[in-house]
């Protein structure tokens, strides 16, 4: 695949972005607080890194109608299975006057493939064996086995300056070497970016600040963006869009989103590692009430996996968990689990699109036939400590996993043996993904993902429940390109006038 031109003029990012910045200020709301500035150390795309890539550059952008767009790099090409080569920017560089070129590049992606340095974002790019440097503006990456999403992957990798990295924390500082600068960070509360002046883009920042403000609670948000003291908000109720509507002050709206949202099971703690008792579960919940009734219709019910139908690798085939109370029961008195036990239910706060009421009504349902549980709440950092850190979640817990290259390669390795993420183990879904991800052959690909989407079915490593809509509020004074994948930024707005 190669992109020869920017195609900026005809997409949807270009809209957004054309012309000298204006005299208008913005605010983004956001559920909870940036975690770190390091771009490498964090793959909240809707937090951290939607906050960074205003801040630091990509060699990719994937648009708001999900297409692949040139950023740093100007077009990009397979030369064989194992290579691909991208050309990037003449003269592009960091505010600090570092080059952004294809030293700089090699660098970062050594910094994230180092095995005595790992990273978040370490996983993504395991497959890569090293950068070979044409000239400035010209590299190959070199891979260990075919890797077809690279390109996409690469959309959320951010760059670094080196030897300013050398010389600070990227943790808790920042350089630009894009859009916008950092000028104001108050931990918890808010982070303010003016324009970089010396940005080397075509389309430069549109606004003259972008203030990302951290609003958990839900009616707060609604409240701020209907009061006009905030311009987008994400995470509507389905019940308030009607109302946000009507109020002359804000526009709302949802469009399909590539998150999928599941009771995760830790199949590593009893009774969870009993198939019989999982399918159970999945019998007992009705996926159809909860998103017609908690969301007005907007979520789509999973059809039996975590892939969404924008991924490569949906399995069009499968059929959900039909609600079947009695089938539940029978499954539970064969799993010969004692229903007398308590199961922790986590729920990480303000995190999921109505997750507090997702959470009640599956435990609810979940008691209808026998099986008690505990919501167990939590702040998200706990959680994702908890999660990812220490390793033991509890026996089942509310989460939503999307991946930004829309590949099931990247959403399913997170449920591969021997992933952090995965709390199941299984050789024969780990086999189908190995073929998956080491041929460019679209047919054998899309054959292994089918076969590792049915795995995944029968086994039932979480409670299938629905996409979850990626629902939205915006101020009257901007347009605004709504997008499914979970990004916020402030170059999909315009001012409205």
């Amino acid at each position: 695949m190669t992109y020869l031109t920017r195609l900026l003029a005809s997409s949807a990012l270009a809209t957004c972005c054309a012309g000298a910045a204006l005299a208008m200020d913005i605010t983004i709301a956001q559920t909870s607080a940036v975690n770190t500035l390091d771009p490498h150390a964090s793959a909240s795309v809707n937090l951290d890194l939607s906050v960074l890539s205003h801040i630091y550059p990509t060699l990719i952008l994937r648009a708001p109608n999900q297409e692949l767009t040139p950023s740093l790099a100007t077009k990009w090409e397979a030369v064989d299975d194992l290579t691909w080569k991208f050309t990037l920017t003449e003269g592009a560089a960091f505010t600090n006057g570092e080059p952004l070129d294809a030293e700089t590049v090699a660098w970062n992606i050594a910094r994230v493939t180092d095995p005595e340095n790992k990273m978040r974002i370490s996983s993504w790019f395991a497959q890569i064996e090293g950068v070979d440097i044409l000239s400035p503006t010209e590299f190959e990456i070199k891979t260990k086995a075919p890797f077809p999403a690279l390109p996409a992957q690469l959309s959320m990798f951010m760059l670094l300056p080196p030897k300013w990295a050398s010389e600070n924390d990227p943790v808790t500082s920042t350089i630009s070497g894009f859009k916008y600068s950092l000028t104001e960070n108050v931990p918890g509360d808010h982070i303010t970016l003016e324009p970089n002046p010396d940005y080397w883009g075509d389309t430069p920042a549109q606004f003259d600040s972008v203030t990302f403000r951290v609003i958990p609670e839900t009616a707060s948000r609604i409240a701020a963006l209907m009061a006009g003291e905030v311009d987008l908000i994400s995470s509507v109720p389905a019940s308030e869009i009607a109302r946000i509507n009507e109020s002359g002050s804000a526009k709302a709206g949802a469009v399909d989103s590539t998150r999928s949202i599941f009771i995760k099971y830790n199949t590593e703690k009893a009774p969870l590692d009993n198939k019989a008792f999982r399918q159970a579960l999945n019998y007992a919940v009705d996926k159809e009430l909860i998103a017609d009734a908690l969301f007005d219709g907007l979520a789509n019910p999973s059809k039996c996996q975590v892939l969404s139908p924008d991924y490569f690798g949906y399995n069009d085939d499968l059929e959900g968990y039909p609600y079947d109370p009695e089938k539940a029961k029978q499954l539970l008195a064969e799993s010969g689990v004692d229903l007398s036990q308590t199961l922790e239910f986590e729920l990480p706060s303000n995190r999921y699109l109505q997750g507090e009421e997702v959470v009640q009504a599956v435990a609810q349902m979940l008691g209808d036939v026998g099986v008690k549980t505990e919501i167990v709440t939590m702040e998200f950092g706990a959680y994702l400590d908890k999660y990812r850190k220490a390793g033991n979640l509890g026996q089942l817990s509310l989460l939503g996993q999307a991946w930004p290259t829309i590949d099931a390669d990247g959403l399913l390795t997170l449920f591969k043996p021997g992933n952090q993420y995965a709390y199941w183990n299984d050789t024969t879904f780990d086999e189908q993904l190995v073929i998956g991800a080491t041929t460019t052959d679209v047919a054998t690909r899309e054959a292994a993902y089918k076969k590792a989407t049915e795995i995944m079915c029968d086994e039932a490593p979480v409670l299938f429940l629905y996409a979850q809509p990626a629902t939205y509020g915006v101020s009257s004074k901007v347009n605004y390109t709504p997008r499914g994948d979970d990004w916020m930024r402030a170059y999909d707005m315009a001012p409205a006038n």
